[in-house]
């Protein structure tokens, strides 16, 4: 199974040594092969190797929407008759979220977490040079940010920093700008560095070994490469656009990543980190399909992506977690679509009831990011970026600030 955030593996909550490990090319996650239903069987294999999440071949004949292994697994726990609804939910619990419970005592396992981790840093530090280690934590960058002097540090070490009022860069003593302090950007492209060398020890040779992929219909595939504008539209602008070429072959109710195996262009998927123009052109790569709406999903079937663009006051983005308003409560009859004040309360209907089903069952959700969200520091300068699967923890109801 895949490990969480603490390196232990969802399944037999232990962390497994490297040797055990086997990383999935198309999304870089660390998988326990003992764990795993049908490990692979040569070498060779390994080279190319997708995770369940990626690859979907858990079941020959996918039912509409389900895209992964996660979500066969929920649905098997769900159809489980002999199981009470706290035996369900438990069931559930272990398999989306593995946290580990390390004892303090238990100072083994603390010691392989640590020496694995080492590897790891010792390996990217290796193809990509000392100049990608904090300053302050002395570890491999974790969601770097750059000053304007050019050094680089994590986020977490940047904000503790400058937050005890410090305004200077403690490797050259350059003044570091109130705004850069207040309001750090973590710089992309060093993020994509760093995942690169992560995988690149199986993309190469994964690029280079012959797929026999089967792809499906490709809709829209007569319409131009980009968004356009048509002679009907009374307005010019993108805002009245049509859509142009959808890229991919997953249809609008996939869960969970979107594979190579349903990417005839690049014979890739889309890749975290992946940064489109406008929404029309996210939804190209059906990452986010809605291109006005945040909430994409059906009240019966669930959610398959969000879009955050800092739409509501309560909305916080902290990278990892954030917490999304829904959607609803404005009323957008007439001309009043820009219309930010909030008329009735919202409930649980459309986007709403996919968003808690999703919660309910444990369905992954994409998740993109927009340059509106300019108070984030997880935000794009400028277009939509892909930003990976998260998960639902939990939902409710609440007067909010609007």
């Amino acid at each position: 199974m895949a490990s969480n955030g603490e390196g232990a593996c969802m399944q037999c909550k232990k962390i497994p040594p490297t040797e055990e490990s086997l990383t999935c090319r198309t999304c870089g996650t660390p998988w326990h092969v003992p764990c795993l239903s049908s490990p692979p069987d040569s070498l060779a294999s390994t080279l190319q190797w997708e995770c369940p999440d990626c690859s979907g071949d858990f079941d020959p004949v996918p039912q509409p929407g389900e895209g992964s292994d996660l979500v066969a697994a929920i649905r098997a726990i769900e159809s489980d008759v002999t199981l009470t609804d706290e035996e369900k939910a438990k069931k559930r619990q272990q398999l989306l979220s593995g946290k580990a419970v390390v004892e303090d005592d238990d100072e083994e396992e603390e010691e392989k977490k640590k020496s694995s981790s080492m590897g790891l840093d010792a390996d990217i530090l290796a193809a990509l040079g000392d100049n990608l280690k904090c300053p302050f934590c002395l570890q491999l960058l974790e969601r770097p940010v750059t000053t304007p002097c050019g050094h680089n540090f994590c986020l977490k070490c940047f904000v503790k920093w400058t937050g005890q009022g410090k305004r200077e860069c403690i490797k050259c003593r350059f003044v570091i700008p109130n705004d850069v302090a207040a309001n750090p950007r973590i710089n992309s492209s060093l993020v994509t560095a760093i995942r690169l060398a992560k995988v690149s020890r199986t993309s190469a040779a994964a690029a280079a070994a012959s797929t026999s992929n089967v792809y499906h219909y490709v809709s829209n595939e007569n319409r131009p490469d980009q968004a356009f504008t048509t002679e009907r539209a009374i307005l010019s602008g993108i805002a009245n656009a049509a859509s142009g070429k959808i890229y991919v072959t997953v249809p609008g109710d996939h869960f969970g990543p979107i594979p190579a195996e349903n990417d005839p262009v690049r014979n890739q998927g889309v890749l975290v980190g992946e940064s489109w123009k406008n929404r029309l052109a996210c939804k190209q790569w059906r990452a986010h399909i809605p291109h006005v709406a945040g909430i994409a999903g059906q009240s019966k079937h669930g959610a398959q992506s969000v879009a955050l663009s800092g739409g509501y006051d309560d909305d916080e983005d902290h990278g990892e977690w954030f917490l999304y308003t829904g959607s609803g409560g404005r009323d957008l009859s007439g001309n009043k679509r820009t219309n930010r004040q909030q008329s009735f309360d919202q409930k649980f209907t459309n986007g709403n009831e996919a968003l808690r089903l999703s919660c309910r069952m444990g369905y992954p959700v994409r998740v993109v990011r927009t340059y509106k969200e300019i108070i984030a520091a997880y935000a794009p300068e400028e277009g939509v970026r892909y930003d990976g699967v998260y998960r639902v923890e939990k939902c409710w109801r609440k007067v909010g600030v609007q």
